[in-house]
C-alpha cells in the first residue's frame, strides 16, 4: 500500500520562484496528509513549455537555483518522495539538455530519468531543446509499492505507429505496482476522452496501474486542463481531478486498487465529461485569466460593433474578469446601421459594463479629403474600407494605452482563415478569445452562454441578425463569402482534415465530396483554398488566440507565406 498526492498545479512559464513556492506549499499539505509520494506534472519547476528560454545560461541558472530550493525543502521531508518534472543537463553528443523526472527524498536524487519520446508536431517543438533519454523502464521502491515512471509522451506510442521505441512495453517487463506518468497535456476539443482511452487500453494490454498528473493552466494560446485520473487495468478510469482548476489530492493505491485517502471507492468518473460548449467557454475563460495575469492586465478592452463576435468576445471577457474590470467601445461611421448601435447599448447593459461612445465618420472623412488632394483621386473601394477598420483599431489601441486595458481581438476562425479582417484594423489586439471558433460556433456558443446564464446576455437581435462588416452601403458577409454553414465545413475540411474528430472529418469529408458532384463546387472549394493561403501574411502578424481545437493557427499551424500552395 502506498498513499500518495496529486499535485495538480497552475504554474507559470519561468517562474521559478513562484513554481517552487507552489510545490512546496503542496508537499507540505500531502505531508500533512500522511503521503508517502507526491507528485508534480512534466516541467513543473519551469513551467511548461520555456521555449528558447531553455538557451538562456541565466535561465539555466534560475532553474538550477530551483532545483536546489526543492532539494532543501525535500530535506526537511525526509520521508516524503517528491516527483518532479525538471530540465537537467545531459553529458555527451546531442543536446545540451534532457526533460526529465526525478524523484527528490531527503534532499537527495535517489532518481533521475529522461523522457525518451519527445514530440514535434503540432505546438511541440522538444526536440530543438533536449535529447531523447535511453531505452530504460525507471522503477524504484516507495514504501510498501514498486513506481515506474514515465514522461508524458513516453506513453502515446503503445500502437508503436509514431516512435520505433514504446516504453510501455519496457515498463511491463519491469512489471511495477504502479506506474505514475507527468505530464503537461494541453486541452482541446475531446482530448480528455482520448487521454483516457489511450491510457486504459495500455493499462489493460499491459495489465499496469497507472497515475496520469497534468498541469492547469493558460499559457500564451495553449491551456492545459488538469484533470488528471488514475486508471486499473480492469476498472478502466476510476479516478479523475477537477478540471480547469488547481487540485491537490491525497489518494491510496493497495491491493491493486486506488481508493480515497479515507479508503473508500472514488467518485465514479463520467466518460462524457463536458458538452462542446461547456468545454468551449471553460477553456477561453482559463485562457484569458491566465494570460490577462501573466502579462500584467486586470482590465480589457473590446470595439464594440454589434455584430456577434464583439458581443460574444465581450460575455466572455466579462465572466473572466468580472464587469468592473471591461469596457466596450462602439465607433460608428457612416455605414453603421442604427440597430448596431442601439444593439451594443443593450448588451452592454446586460453584462453590466461601460460602453464609450467614439464616432469615427469625421475622421475617416479628413483621411479621405487629404488622399484626394495628395493623389488627385477619390478613396474608395477596399481601400476606404479598410481605413476605418484601421481607424477603430487605432481608437482602440489609444484606449488601451491610455487607460492600460488588454486589446481583445474579436475575429473568428472562419474569417481568419480566408483574410475577411484588416490587417492593422480589426485584428489589432493583444489576444483573441474566438479565434479558433468556426462562425457557427460562435453562434452556438452565443447561445450556450445565455442558456447558462439563464437570461438573455447577448441579445437575440445581435445573435438573429445577419452578418455584415457595415464598411460599405447595404454591405453583407455573403457578398463575398458562401453562407457559414457551407463555407465552415469547406474550412474544417480545407484547414484540420484528419486532426477532426472521426465524427467531424467523415461529416466535412462527405460534404467537400458532395460539392465536388458540380462544376460550381469545385471552383468554390478552389476558391476557398487560394483564400486561406493567400491569407498566411495576415494571420502570422495577428495576435495569438486561444486554442481550443486540435489545430489552431499560430504555433500548432507552420505554413510558409511566400510560397505556392496549390
Amino acid at each position: 500500500m502506498i498513499k500518495f498526492t496529486v499535485a495538480q498545479l497552475n504554474y507559470t512559464v519561468g517562474d521559478i520562484d513562484g513554481n517552487v513556492a507552489k510545490m512546496v506549499s503542496a508537499a507540505q499539505q500531502a505531508w500533512a496528509d500522511g503521503s508517502e509520494m507526491v507528485v508534480f506534472s512534466e516541467l513543473a519547476l519551469t513551467g511548461y513549455y520555456p521555449g528558447d528560454l531553455l538557451d538562456d545560461p541565466a535561465f539555466l541558472q534560475r532553474t538550477s537555483a530551483g532545483l536546489e530550493s526543492l532539494r532543501q525543502a525535500s530535506r526537511q521531508l525526509r520521508q516524503l518522495a517528491w516527483v518532479v518534472g525538471v530540465p537537467l543537463a545531459h553529458e555527451g553528443p546531442g543536446k545540451r539538455l534532457s526533460n526529465a523526472l526525478l524523484v527528490l527524498k531527503g534532499g537527495e536524487v535517489v532518481l533521475s530519468y529522461a523522457k525518451q519520446l519527445l514530440p514535434t508536431y503540432n505546438i511541440f517543438d522538444e526536440r530543438r531543446h533536449f535529447e531523447p533519454g535511453p531505452d530504460v523502464a525507471p522503477v524504484l521502491r516507495v514504501g510498501e509499492a514498486r513506481i515506474g515512471f514515465m514522461v508524458c509522451e513516453d506513453g502515446w506510442n503503445d500502437s508503436g505507429q509514431d516512435y520505433e521505441v514504446n516504453p510501455f512495453q519496457r515498463m511491463r517487463d519491469a512489471a511495477p505496482d504502479l506506474v505514475v506518468s507527468i505530464n503537461a497535456s494541453p486541452s482541446d476539443v475531446g482530448k480528455r476522452e482520448l487521454r483516457h482511452k489511450v491510457f486504459a487500453e495500455a493499462s489493460k494490454r499491459h495489465g499496469l496501474p497507472l497515475l496520469y498528473v497534468n498541469q492547469v493552466g493558460g499559457q500564451d494560446q495553449i491551456v492545459f486542463d488538469g484533470a488528471s485520473f488514475a486508471v486499473e487495468p480492469q476498472g478502466g478510469i476510476v479516478y479523475e481531478a477537477q478540471r480547469f482548476t488547481e487540485d491537490v489530492t491525497t489518494l491510496r493505491f493497495e491491493h491493486g486498487r486506488f481508493l480515497t485517502a479515507q479508503g473508500e471507492q472514488p467518485p465514479r468518473v463520467s466518460a462524457e465529461g463536458l458538452s462542446t460548449m461547456a468545454f468551449y467557454k471553460a477553456q477561453i475563460l482559463l485562457g484569458l485569466r491566465d494570460y490577462a495575469r501573466r502579462c500584467g492586465f486586470k482590465q480589457a478592452v473590446v470595439g464594440s460593433s454589434g455584430g456577434i463576435d464583439s458581443a460574444l468576445t465581450l460575455a466572455l471577457a466579462v465572466e473572466a474578469l468580472g464587469a468592473d474590470n471591461v469596457a466596450a467601445v462602439t465607433m460608428p461611421s457612416r455605414y453603421s446601421s442604427a440597430g448596431s448601435v442601439d444593439d451594443s447599448v443593450t448588451l452592454c447593459q446586460n453584462l453590466g459594463i461601460q460602453l464609450y461612445t467614439h464616432p469615427i465618420a469625421d475622421t475617416v472623412a479628413a483621411y479621405a479629403q487629404q488622399f484626394e488632394v495628395t493623389y488627385g483621386q477619390p478613396l474608395k473601394g477596399l481601400a476606404l474600407e479598410n481605413l476605418q477598420a484601421r481607424i477603430r483599431g487605432t481608437v482602440l489601441m489609444e484606449h488601451s494605452n491610455s487607460f492600460g486595458h488588454l486589446l481583445l481581438t474579436t475575429g473568428n476562425k472562419s474569417e481568419i482563415s480566408v483574410g475577411y479582417c484588416t490587417l492593422y484594423g480589426d485584428t489589432n489586439g493583444g489576444l483573441g478569445l474566438i479565434g479558433d471558433l468556426y462562425k457557427t460556433e460562435v453562434f452556438a456558443l452565443s447561445r450556450y452562454v445565455n442558456e447558462a446564464a439563464g437570461r438573455e446576455l447577448i441579445p437575440l437581435a445581435i445573435i438573429d441578425k445577419e452578418p455584415s462588416a457595415e464598411l460599405a452601403p447595404d454591405q453583407k458577409d455573403t457578398d463575398s463569402l458562401p453562407p457559414y454553414p457551407v463555407l465552415d465545413e469547406i474550412l474544417r475540411f480545407v484547414v484540420e482534415g484528419e486532426r477532426l474528430a472521426k465524427a467531424e472529418y467523415e461529416r466535412a469529408r462527405q460534404f467537400v465530396e458532395e460539392l465536388r458532384t458540380r462544376q460550381e463546387g469545385l471552383a468554390l472549394i478552389d476558391r476557398i483554398r487560394q483564400m486561406v493561403a493567400r491569407n498566411e501574411y495576415k494571420r502570422r502578424q495577428a495576435p495569438p488566440i486561444i486554442r481550443v481545437r486540435s489545430r489552431a493557427f499560430g504555433s500548432g499551424r507552420q505554413m510558409p507565406i511566400a510560397a505556392k500552395h496549390y
